[in-house]
């Protein structure tokens, strides 16, 4: 069943990825995504965060 919502979102990303295409810290995707600028989503026991790539494309062109 989760692999079923995992493609109804879209393709995933991990904060260190994110952090990569944007050219920020790490540290600052997490920050961004805890303000509410960037939705993340938790995943497994330890809550890692992951980030749609369609979130992420959107706050780019919002914040260019």
């Amino acid at each position: 069943m989760a692999a079923v919502v995992a493609n109804e979102l879209g393709p995933m990303l991990t904060a260190s990825e994110v952090a990569g295409m944007l050219h920020l810290h790490v540290n600052t995707v997490k920050r961004l995504g805890d303000r509410g600028e960037l939705p993340f989503y938790r995943v497994c026991k330890r809550g890692d965060r992951r980030f749609r790539l369609e979130d992420v494309m959107t706050f780019l062109n919002k914040n260019r």
